[in-house]
């Protein structure tokens, strides 16, 4: 039995397909074909029924397969302890960072790190919440940025910052002629909200008064551009609410619709997640002291209530 042999299990329990997970491992398929069975054959069970199409494990090759993370991600830890003893922080780092989040903070920390940490390979994907939690689990990310709390049992979530609501109002809206705004002031049949999928989208709901009975009656808006919202109540249609390093890259006219909550102001926490097994530590301690250095100057509002992301109603 293997290290390799226990990856290409993995693969192909969680490609169930052989020349896919081939691909996906960077060998030929009869290579990872002969290997899969190499090892069934000494442990004397069938791991895959190659019967069904996709591929399905057996029930004693699920245990098989979890058992396998485990040893995958032990032998994983090994490079991490040597790296660690030597100061060494480089390799190959995938983060993930949710939509609502990377526009604005990619371009802040992003060449600062380069610089700092060289021999670090980032890769970067866009993806969502769901997606962040899905891959994370299934080992393909070392790290994501999003919005917690979380509260899931394998993961760590280590705050970033904590980035308040603004309003944008047009004018003639009912709420432009108002210095400063408070939950109690938002109509959510008013509020214009990107598509569904994204986190902030529910934290704006779990924000609005009446917002239980909710059903997009009024308007149906397929958009995950906070830029196409703020269009769109330019032309009358509502008012918008947007994170606060958003209204940053506002141009000066539109920058006069802003409109800031009373104190405590709702805010969302950002943070770092990555599995509770921590591999890769160094690059993931690596990146947060960077963003949350480059950030802290961004973002001076210390007076914050948490909207959690996930909509409780």
């Amino acid at each position: 039995m293997t290290i390799t042999q226990l990856q290409y299990v993995l693969a192909v329990a969680e490609y169930q397909n052989f020349t896919l997970a081939a691909e996906k491992s960077f060998v030929t398929q009869p290579t990872l074909s002969m290997q899969v069975q190499k090892l069934e054959d000494e442990l004397d069970i069938q791991i895959f029924d190659r019967s069904k199409k996709p591929i399905s494990v057996t029930e004693v090759g699920k245990k098989i397969v979890a058992q396998a993370k485990n040893i995958v991600n032990e032998a994983e830890r090994i490079k991490d302890i040597v790296d660690q003893e030597k100061g060494f922080i480089g390799g190959e780092y995938t983060l993930g960072i949710i939509p609502t989040i990377m526009p604005t903070l990619l371009p802040m920390f992003l060449k600062t790190f380069i610089k700092k940490y060289p021999k670090v390979n980032l890769i970067i994907k866009e993806q969502n919440t769901e997606s962040l939690i899905r891959n994370l689990q299934d080992g393909h990310l070392d790290a994501g940025i999003a919005a917690t709390p979380l509260e899931i049992e394998f993961i760590k979530e280590r705050p970033l910052y904590y980035e308040p609501f603004v309003g944008y109002v047009p004018t003639n809206h009912r709420l432009d002629k108002k210095e400063s705004i408070t939950p109690d002031d938002l109509e959510i049949d008013d509020v214009l909200l990107l598509q569904d999928g994204h986190c902030f989208r529910e934290g704006v709901i779990n924000l609005c008064k009446n917002s239980k009975n909710y059903e997009d009656e009024h308007f149906q808006l397929q958009s995950g551009s906070f830029e196409t919202l703020v269009n769109l109540a330019n032309e009358g249609m509502g008012m918008t609410l947007l994170p606060y390093l958003n209204t940053l890259e506002l141009d000066a006219v539109k920058k006069k619709h802003l409109k800031f909550f009373n104190k405590p102001s709702p805010a969302r926490e950002v943070s770092l997640i990555y599995h509770k097994s921590e591999l890769k530590i160094q690059i993931t301690d690596a990146l947060r002291d960077v963003i949350s250095s480059i950030v802290r100057g961004a973002i001076a509002f210390q007076d914050v209530d948490i909207i959690s992301p996930v909509n409780k109603n």
